[in-house]
């Protein structure tokens, strides 16, 4: 029986059901990734986060901005040159959001500046810790720091005067450079003006001053303050009047046509060549940068007011890392956390098969960093020592530069294994690194596809061959996150370890499209995109929707970074108005707005910020009490369903679906320290309660020790 409450419910629901979804319920793409950076910058402006980690923090707001510039403010721009009245899903302009963007992205710098120096930097010198400003040195580190500047700075600079015979010089993407405005005669008689010095990427950007002479523990002098302080000795003769520190950052997208190319390497390495010479589309500059100098560079770079950022500090905040790495103050960082091997592998070695024994047992899951990424690369040294194993099939998105599983499968090559890997060339800023590991893997005779023409595989699988008895049996690991031994001790991830027959079968499907030709393959458990995985979503929601208007319990969760695709948010609504209830975690960019009534009022967005980066795709449908997870590659956003080859992959053993479960939700849900709740009007707001704190990682390192 149903109440007569529910039936009520249920009948204002198909009411609901029909109200249209349109533009105005979609929030700006761009203006959501400002909004994560703000919850960003929090963690740096909040007392109790660790004083370096509070500098990383900014850092990190840094780091993201210029990547905001390189790839969405520059896309923005293109948009405006090439379709200039054409509406997005949230019904604005290019010209309109790029409006709306600016004004954002000045006063989230503003802030971060401000942050910087009148906060985080004091505090810091109450530590030891300090950034020497050239105006503050005392004789005794002036001399020091002008011995360096002559011995091991002004030999690599070179100063280019500009005048009819030397243009001006083509700045690299991001590179720190100086205006040095001039008067006096040079040696040839010439009038001087203006001319630019450009910092060589050779030389260091933070410098570590010797305790003795800075008067604290950790004293570091910046480049740009050592060639500001003795600029004007690389022009003898001559008046300085001024040096001022500019960087402009340039549109970073590459476009490779892969329909038209032949070899898609060969093409991209010579589109790498010009990444870093696109066109302009942002300039810092000092703060106390006169009028005529800014015009100089405006008009050398085609930028507008709009365009510029005037900064009081260093223009490229990354580089202030070095700090954090290089100050050994445990107590002014967050506490050491090595995520635990599980019990299930603890003890076990390489070289007598036992992890395969183990796998054969039942599914294994890892949650990291919580949990080690170690498993993972035991099971590939097993599989390349293993005489038994006869192949190995990975994907690469990113690994890093110095990897040690990479370095695993080339070994695997080389011991006669059939080794195949899909390297995905055009993984944004780490292409280069990938095509370095395409040509070592080709050297010892490993197979190696670049996947397929037009979609990037995005999918995280290996696959290990096994010749055992009664044939040949597969063992399988699927993540959510990269084979990046580095970042999975710094985002967190699922992975699934198998020896599943049904899904290691599916697993091999893929790999078999993705080196070969044919027709699409069904697969019996895994979803995939480009084919079935947007289709299976939706279809999901529906049955929920379905559900809650026959009166039913119906209940949706999903975690993930970026949730942008429009049909997958207006079956979200479709599913709200009918009465399902929806939790989103989403870390990043969100187009949909939670709370609206009438539209959204059962659907609630939250996003943790902490100090690890939340990063893994968790899908939850509560299907009439089959309780439906899968772990996935991708985040529900165009690209990922329709142009990039994805997995989603269901969690089948009971006991590892509930601490998925409790794991991606019930504790993500329960944060009352980290979190942030969605408002109707597309802000966040801290969650805010005088309960007993609850910090969801902090309780994910506890919980996991033991598992």
């Amino acid at each position: 029986m149903v109440s007569n409450s529910r039936k009520t419910a249920s009948q204002q629901a198909r009411k609901m059901a029909q109200m249209p979804v349109t533009s105005v319920e979609f929030l700006n793409r761009e203006l959501s990734l400002l909004q994560f950076n703000e919850r960003v910058l929090a963690m740096a402006h909040d007392p109790g986060t660790p004083l370096l980690e509070r500098l990383r923090y900014l850092c990190i707001v840094g780091s993201n901005l210029d990547e905001f510039f390189e790839i969405r403010v520059s896309s923005l721009k293109e948009q405006m040159r090439l379709h200039p009245t054409m509406r997005g899903p949230d019904g604005l302009t290019a010209g309109q959001a790029f409006d709306l963007v600016q004004k954002d992205v000045h006063s989230l710098v503003a802030r971060l500046y401000g942050l910087f120096n009148e906060e985080v930097l004091p505090n810091l010198r109450k530590e030891g810790v300090y950034l020497h400003h050239a105006h503050e040195w005392d004789e005794t580190q002036r001399e020091w720091a002008h011995d360096l500047f002559v011995r091991d700075m002004m030999p690599l600079l070179t100063p280019i005067g500009l005048d009819p015979a030397h243009p001006f010089p083509r700045v690299y993407n991001k590179s720190l450079n100086f205006l040095v405005p001039l008067s006096g005669e040079d040696a040839f008689g010439r009038k001087a003006s203006v001319a630019v010095v450009q910092a060589p990427r050779a030389l260091p950007r933070v410098v570590r001053m010797p305790p003795e002479i800075s008067g604290l523990p950790h004293g570091f002098i910046l480049l740009t303050s050592l060639i500001r302080a003795f600029a004007g000795e690389l022009f003898p003769g001559m008046t300085s009047r001024g040096v001022y520190q500019w960087r402009v950052t340039r549109n970073s997208d590459l476009f490779v046509d892969e329909e038209e190319v032949t070899n898609l390497r060969l093409a991209l390495q010579g589109e790498l060549s010009q990444r870093n010479f696109g066109s302009a589309v942002r300039l810092e500059i000092d703060q106390g940068t006169p009028p005529e100098i800014e015009g100089l560079l405006h008009e050398e770079f085609g930028l507008k007011q709009e365009d510029t950022y005037r900064v009081s500090g260093p223009a490229n905040f990354a580089r202030l890392m070095q700090i954090c790495q290089e100050v050994d103050r445990p107590d002014l960082l967050f506490p050491d956390s090595r995520g635990a091997i599980p019990k299930a592998f603890s003890g076990l070695t390489v070289r007598d098969g036992a992890i395969f024994d183990l796998l054969t047992r039942g599914d294994q899951l890892l949650h990291h960093p919580y949990q080690s990424f170690r498993p993972v690369i035991d099971l590939l040294t097993a599989a390349a020592r293993d005489p038994n194993v006869v192949a190995i099939k990975q994907t690469i998105y990113r690994t890093g530069e110095d990897s040690e599983l990479m370095q695993l499968l080339i070994a695997a090559a080389r011991a006669g294994k059939e080794v195949t890997v899909i390297v995905e060339l055009m993984a944004r800023f780490d292409e280069q690194t990938n095509i370095n590991w395409a040509a070592r893997l080709e050297e010892v005779g490993a197979h190696v596809s670049y996947g397929v023409v037009g979609h990037k595989t995005h999918a995280k699988m290996l696959l290990v061959l096994r010749r055992e008895k009664g044939g040949i049996k597969r063992y399988g690991h699927l993540g959510t996150g990269n084979y990046h031994s580095r970042t999975a001790r710094l985002y967190t991830d699922f992975g699934l370890m198998t020896a599943n027959p049904a899904m290691c079968e599916d697993m091999d499907k893929v790999f078999a499209q993705l080196t070969g030709l044919g027709a699409r393959r069904e697969l019996s458990l895994l979803l995939q995109s480009p084919f079935n995985m947007h289709g299976s979503i939706v279809d999901m929601i529906r049955a929920e929707a379905d559900a809650a208007r026959a009166g039913k319990r119906a209940s949706i969760k999903a975690k993930m970074n970026s949730l942008l695709e429009p049909q997958v948010i207006s079956e979200l609504y479709r599913a709200s108005q009918a009465g399902v209830k929806i939790d989103l975690i989403v870390r990043g960019a969100c187009a949909l707005r939670s709370g609206v009534p009438g539209l959204s009022e059962n659907i609630r967005v939250r996003s943790i910020i902490g100090r690890f980066l939340e990063h893994s795709r968790v899908f939850y449908f509560y299907a009439g009490g089959k309780e439906r997870v899968y772990l996935s590659s991708a985040d529900w956003m165009d690209r990922n369903f329709f142009r990039r080859v994805e997995l989603a992959f269901p969690v089948l053993n009971p006991a590892l679906k509930k601490r998925v479960i409790n794991e991606a939700f019930t504790l993500a849900l329960r944060d009352n320290v980290r979190a942030w709740v969605q408002q109707s009007d597309g802000t966040y707001s801290k969650v805010r309660s005088r309960r007993e704190p609850h910090v969801m990682q902090d309780q994910l390192v506890t919980l996991l020790q033991d598992k």
